[in-house]
């Protein structure tokens, strides 16, 4: 199909299957997408990016020029783009049609733990695509339901603790938080842009590849399944009790296929840290005031936003604002306080460590729970298989590694293995 037929059916499908008495996913619909299309079409250039021409949702914590980017609070909603964020200017630069904005946990999940997943005061409840009664998992709630239903076959979100990957995981997708740094920052509105990163989502790895290599601008290397006989692989089984029997049960089945296959699997204790935590309590405040200094955002400081949420508590305060007060409240000394500077060496030290530990394995399988692939910016994946769950949702697997191109590697290979599961 000519993209502009593609986007069409993409805008379709986003209002039937993407409004509020559907999923409510979408947030926003860019009116000048199907224009974008025909320009595309009649580009028609000798060589183009795997993208070209494939219709593109958007989180809305990310800048795309016309259109809000309100994080999903009230208190933004005033914010309209002025310019597209980098990551968005080499999304069309590679033609991919941006159709809209999606819905998301309000501020990225950092608001209060207490706040539903998908939930926000600017866009109400975003809802699973396969089964109304589950998690629709955060912060990229709107991205990864957008994908499982089917209106778009690839979305964009952004991670700074799981809101890729668990998301992807939580809606039987692909997904992939790439290294820290390994794209730009600019023009997303952030927690805490040491560990923040945008991210891709899709239905199949290829294509959560292709929209990753679109957002950096730059090709990836030629990537094709490692041989699983070849393919070294840890099992980390920390936590085991945060996941599931029958996801367990179904990792167990994925250990035994890659065993019969001559794979060489290790098992490890990789521990949850709450450095990470403080981390993004400390660098809150300073890193959204410096996205909000040069944003069309009425409210340029956390200070005042917080004030919005309490002058207006019936449509902003659900779920109370625990997070946003104590960003503002408990960080004396800013990015000089004590806590934080501890918490960075420690990070520094983890990071320094984790080459040790893990650089000899092509990737990590995450059996039970950890989030040091956060705190250390390591590349991390979610992989769908086609088998389903009990409740219809597709299993995954969630991998991290030192090595961002032999994890891609390892993720096609598992991918290509999950056919015999």
């Amino acid at each position: 199909m000519t993209a502009y037929e593609r986007t069409k059916q993409a805008l379709e499908r986003a209002e039937k299957l993407g409004g509020k008495s559907a999923t409510n996913c979408v947030a926003e619909v860019d009116t000048t997408a199907l224009f974008t299309a025909q320009q595309l079409d009649a580009a028609k250039p000798e060589k183009h990016h795997p993208i070209w021409g494939t219709p593109i949702l958007v989180k809305d914590n990310i800048d795309v020029k016309g259109l809000h980017t309100t994080a999903g609070s009230l208190a933004l909603k005033d914010n309209v783009a002025q310019q597209d964020a980098p990551i968005i200017q080499n999304l069309r630069r590679n033609g991919a049609v941006i159709i809209g904005k999606t819905n998301m946990t309000e501020f990225a999940n950092y608001t209060s733990w207490d706040m539903p997943n998908g939930y926000s005061s600017h866009g109400g409840q975003v809802v699973h695509a396969i089964n109304e009664k589950l998690d629709p998992s955060g912060s990229s709630s709107g991205s990864g339901v957008a994908v499982s239903a089917g209106i778009v076959e690839a979305a964009v979100g952004t991670d700074t603790s799981f809101s890729v990957i668990a998301c992807a995981q939580a809606n039987g997708i692909c997904g992939i938080k790439p290294p820290h740094g390994a794209l730009p920052s600019e023009g997303i509105i952030p927690i805490a842009r040491t560990l923040d990163s945008a991210g891709a989502m899709a239905k199949d790895f290829t294509m959560a590849l292709n929209l990753y290599s679109a957002m950096r601008d730059e090709p990836l290397p030629p990537l094709h399944p490692k041989s699983v006989k070849n393919l070294r692989i840890a099992v980390n089984t920390a936590h085991p009790e945060y996941n599931s029997d029958e996801n367990k049960a179904f990792l167990d089945k994925l250990i035994i296929l890659l065993k019969k296959q001559d794979a060489a699997l290790s098992e490890i204790v990789q521990e949850y840290t709450d450095h990470q935590n403080v981390i993004m309590q400390w660098e809150f405040k300073p890193h959204l005031e410096d996205y909000l200094a040069s944003s069309s955002a009425g409210f340029k400081n956390l200070e005042k936003i917080v004030r919005c949420y309490e002058n207006n508590p019936e449509t902003m305060m659900k779920y109370g604002i625990k997070l946003l007060r104590a960003a503002l409240d408990e960080t004396p000394g800013g990015l000089q306080g004590e806590p934080y500077l501890k918490a960075m060496q420690m990070r520094q030290e983890t990071i320094n460590n984790i080459e040790n530990t893990i650089g000899d394995y092509d990737a990590v399988i995450m059996y039970g729970y950890t989030n040091i692939m956060h705190l250390c910016g390591l590349p991390s994946v979610t992989v769908a298989a086609k088998t389903k769950d009990s409740n219809g949702v597709p299993f995954c697997v969630v991998m991290y590694g030192t090595d961002e191109y032999r994890l891609y590697q390892t993720a096609l290979a598992i991918e290509k293995l999950f056919n015999d599961l």
